[in-house]
């Protein structure tokens, strides 16, 4: 099947149309330096991975089911296609965001697969190199739930324990708040078969190495059910993703913070969830501290079904 060369023509920040091709073009250059460092960094292992569905058959059902990926309002507010402003819809409009977020895991391009293979400080940098930001937690909570709330990181509790410490008692007081109203990108109850879950892994894949664990992604936005108000994609299933999570408040992205940030927080659910799902994947759940470091840690973690995306201060 010929790729299909969408006319989804989008404003770039110096007011340019782009094409979908040229977007993909554009990514694999800000990608090329990263992948001579870490030539893992990419969509996965081209020997043993089985997307599920392919770009072009996403393209179609997006074409299909009537859905367009375009926002006009969005992109005026963001000033960058893709992006979606952070609020709580409730008491704001969609103009008073002071930040973006991007709808799909990096690339950040509708129908493209997630790249993956990606460690938490080349993350940090490849948002950099785009004119973006790590998000911090609580921002990608709050697009996942459609209503961003104050961050409630309680910087003034558990102060006389050491910080990945703190991490963990400040966790297990969040979630036992977070877990008595759940909630999911697409609703109030959790669901099966409306988000990117039911893809496989391999039998021989139980370490998660590169030889053995395909990133058997689907196309981002392959689910146009699993989102919500703010239109953010993929953030439940598909694959997990790197955030920020500070134990102060000078390691918060959104507060400016560059280096140092905080700490190595994975959100989210990825692939198989429908099949086997490992651990609660709710909108405002927190992570054990899996495979922690600080974020810009050289030696942070990557696998084959962890991703990222980016936000954008306005």
């Amino acid at each position: 099947m010929k790729r299909l060369l969408l006319c989804l023509v989008m404003t770039s920040n110096f007011g340019l149309a782009a094409t979908r091709e040229e977007l993909i073009q554009n990514y694999k250059k800000v990608l090329a330096p990263f992948q001579k460092n870490s030539p893992t960094m990419g969509q996965g292992n081209p020997d043993i991975t089985k997307h599920p569905l392919t770009p072009e058959q996403c393209l179609e059902k997006a074409k299909a089911a009537n859905v367009t990926f375009e926002n006009p309002q969005f992109e005026k507010i963001c000033g960058a296609p893709y992006m979606a402003p952070l609020y709580n819809p409730a008491k704001q409009k969609p103009e008073d965001a002071k930040s973006c977020i991007d709808q799909f895991e990096f690339p950040n391009i509708p129908c493209e697969y997630p790249v993956v293979w990606t460690q938490a400080n080349e993350a940090v940098e490849i948002c950099a190199a785009q004119g973006k930001r790590i998000c911090d937690a609580h921002e990608w909570e709050g697009a996942c739930a459609g209503e961003l709330e104050e961050p409630d990181y309680k910087f003034d509790t558990f102060k006389n324990l050491p910080p990945e410490q703190q991490l963990k008692a400040r966790r297990a007081a969040h979630n036992a708040i977070a877990n008595k109203n759940p909630v999911w990108a697409y609703g109030k109850e959790r669901k099966k078969g409306i988000c990117a879950m039911n893809s496989t892994k391999a039998n021989d894949c139980t370490g998660g190495d590169w030889k053995h664990c395909g990133s058997n992604t689907y196309p981002a936005g392959s689910f146009t059910e699993c989102s919500n108000e703010l239109k953010v994609y993929d953030i439940n299933g598909n694959a997990a993703e790197h955030m920020n999570i500070p134990t102060k408040p000078e390691e918060m992205a959104s507060k400016g913070a560059t280096k140092p940030l905080g700490y190595t927080e994975m959100k989210g659910s990825w692939f198989i969830w429908d099949k086997y799902e490992a651990h609660p994947d709710h909108c405002r759940w927190r992570a054990p501290y899996w495979h922690g470091t600080k974020i810009t840690n050289a030696k942070s973690h990557s696998n084959y079904h962890l991703s990222f995306r980016c936000c954008k201060d306005l």
